[in-house]
């Protein structure tokens, strides 16, 4: 090996560059970044070849002083910190002050500037990191920065980058999630010469609201509930995709901590346990969610590109995140969705009186589900109380059954519904029809509902074993032979840790040495479980996020197949009463709109949409 010695520092910024500049669209993200933290209110970008040779952001913000140009292009020197202090409050989208030093260096690069309150702009070029003299420019307030033939001097990184389209797609999907972060700013993109995206400034929640429809699609309002809760010092806002609009790729998830996208696996954890009882296995779900908490609770200095974050308080932002959308999601019940808008103005003024699209904790949760809200007319909730229609078409009950919902086998022979004008019906109409014994139609005051019985009658069941194991004492059962477990040194001490709270799920292990655990006690109901990987699978999510629920989703999981084996079948004849009182109990049921397997239960048929099948009004 050679002797030590100093880098130059063209060398060290192209070190810098391979860190930070991963293509194109890297390139885009640290110059909107810059913008955006200069104040813009108005961003363009454009680009030529998927911006392999050309990269243009210009923007109205702030500007730089002639005197500062040299500063801005040079390696760790930045207007937004300046002590430790402000490095643990960083409240801008960029800081560390090497991102124009690091593209300059492997790029053409131009940067001219207007401040503000200045009569000239000037404008500064930098070639593979030799920076030339600022000189004077025509340009309005504000800053332009080109970047022509990225990596042209590193010849073995251009070789790796995608063809145009790919490397334009990149850049396209960055450009969204920015514009989903700073709604009140404008974003213009062009490539080759060609508008591609302009998204206008939002000035209010409905305007926000249609950037979201721009960005996730169009169907995307009527389909989602609105987040807005705050606690502890965290506040979490924004809008969660309904199931039904789950995706079979996570690619529509968007998160912002404090306005910086991120990737956490912390908040990948929370969102996937708060779905886990309302989606079909291998969909994810769609979501555009903001948190907002004091910079002091999250490192944002922990991935060169700023992709990733670090909170302190890790379990309290997991539980946070995970309870908050999980109740917002059990809010949902059937009948609160009629129809998918065609449009976000449609959306919206659906939301305002037929759905159910806001959840915020500090309103009752009566007040999104009472039947006032779906409907227009003097329907009485009472007049149909669940205790006059309880549901009788269960096929006969497994084991235990009965002693978990609370509920005995009822008598199928129900009175009939009295009748009902159209502006009386509940969310679900009333049934007119079973069809092939497997569904039922419905009519209510927008069209035709159409419900798979047997799904239905599920997710009622499983909802209702739920709630009677979460009444009863839970019971647990002593190994006859205590079982040893390897495990690794951190899940042994997570197992020690959190003995009182496994404990409580009648999960008693204790630790055996520096990684080994013994098992005593476990949940009755998971008799015949394989205890061993149980309890990795447990202690593992509990020394990486600090809490678990697989025994709860474990027990569920076993519920769900009782609930599956105790509904009624298709292929079952019901009673016109039968029907009305399952889509009573659907009405009253959280998380109706799906099966226990992320199935839905129920659709809905406008007339606009009936009229259009059959072109009336053509």
């Amino acid at each position: 090996m050679s002797a030590i010695r100093t880098l130059p520092p063209e060398l060290i910024n192209q070190i810098a560059a391979g860190e930070v500049i991963e293509r194109p669209s890297s390139v885009v993200k640290e110059l909107v970044e810059n913008s955006l933290d200069a104040g813009a209110t108005r961003i363009e970008v454009e680009i030529e070849q998927g911006g392999s040779r050309l990269i243009r952001v210009r923007d109205d913000g702030g500007g730089i002083a002639q005197d500062e140009l040299q500063l801005a292009v040079a390696s760790h020197a930045t207007s937004k910190i300046g002590s430790f202090d402000d490095l643990e409050h960083v409240a801008s989208m960029g800081f560390r002050g090497e991102a124009l030093a690091s593209v300059s260096s492997v790029a053409r690069f131009a940067l001219t500037s207007r401040a503000r309150g200045q009569d000239a702009a000037f404008r500064i070029e930098v070639d593979g990191g030799k920076a030339q003299a600022a000189r004077p420019a025509q340009h309005p307030q504000g800053s332009s920065v080109e970047v022509r033939d990225l990596f042209y001097n590193v010849p073995a990184r251009r070789k790796f980058l995608r063809a145009e389209r790919t490397e334009f797609a990149h850049i396209d999907d960055l450009l969204k999630s920015l514009a989903l972060a700073r709604s009140s700013v404008e974003f213009r993109l062009s490539h080759n010469g060609k508008p591609v995206r302009i998204l206008k400034a939002a000035r209010d929640e409905h305007a926000a609201l249609q950037r979201v429809a721009e960005v996730l699609g169009e169907d995307f309002p009527a389909q989602s509930l609105r987040i807005d809760h705050a606690v502890a010092g965290l506040h979490l806002s924004g809008w969660v995709g309904l199931p039904t609009a789950s995706r079979s790729q996570a690619d529509s998830q968007y998160f912002y901590v404090n306005g910086r996208l991120v990737r956490d696996r912390i908040v990948t954890h929370a969102v996937r346990q708060a779905y886990a009882d309302v989606l079909f296995h291998g969909r994810h779900p769609v979501f555009v969610l903001y948190l907002e908490l004091d910079p002091v609770g999250v490192d944002v200095n922990v991935h060169p590109a700023k992709h990733e974050v670090r909170f302190r308080e890790q379990r309290l932002v997991h539980d946070f995140l995970f309870r908050t959308l999980h109740e917002a999601l059990a809010q949902t019940r059937a009948g609160q969705v009629v129809s998918t808008a065609q449009s976000v103005d449609g959306a919206l003024t659906m939301a305002a009186g037929a759905t159910a699209a806001s959840y915020a904790p500090s309103v009752p949760a009566a007040s999104t589900g009472s039947y006032g809200s779906f409907h227009q007319g003097g329907f009485n909730q009472n007049q149909f109380s669940q205790s006059r229609l309880n549901l009788g078409v269960r096929e006969q009950p497994l084991a235990g059954y009965a002693a978990l919902s609370g509920e005995a086998p009822r008598d199928r022979n129900l009175d009939s519904l009295p009748p009902a004008d159209e502006g009386e019906a509940p969310p679900l109409g009333f049934a007119i029809a079973q069809l092939k014994n497997i569904y039922i139609l419905a009519e209510n005051v927008h069209g035709l509902v159409l419900v798979d019985m047997h799904a239905a009658h599920e997710r009622i069941t499983y909802e209702k074993l739920k709630a009677g194991r979460a009444c009863s004492n839970l019971r647990s059962q002593m190994l006859l032979v205590p079982l040893n477990v390897s495990v690794s040194a951190k899940e042994a001490a997570a197992a020690e840790e959190h003995a009182d709270a496994l404990a409580e799920w009648g999960l008693e292990l204790s630790r055996s040495g520096p990684s080994g655990v013994v098992i005593r006690r476990i949940p009755a109901l998971l008799e015949g479980a394989d205890v061993a990987q149980l309890c990795r699978d447990v202690l593992a999510e509990l020394a990486q996020h600090g809490s678990s629920r697989r025994l709860q989703e474990l027990e569920n999981e076993l519920l769900s197949t009782m609930a599956c084996h105790g509904s009624v079948r298709a292929g079952r004849r019901l009673t016109p009463p039968e029907m009305n009182a399952l889509l009573r109990e659907m009405e009253a049921t959280e998380r109706s709109g799906q099966c226990n397997h992320g199935r839905p239960t129920w659709t809905q048929l406008s007339l606009g949409e009936l009229d259009r099948l059959f072109m009336r009004g053509r």
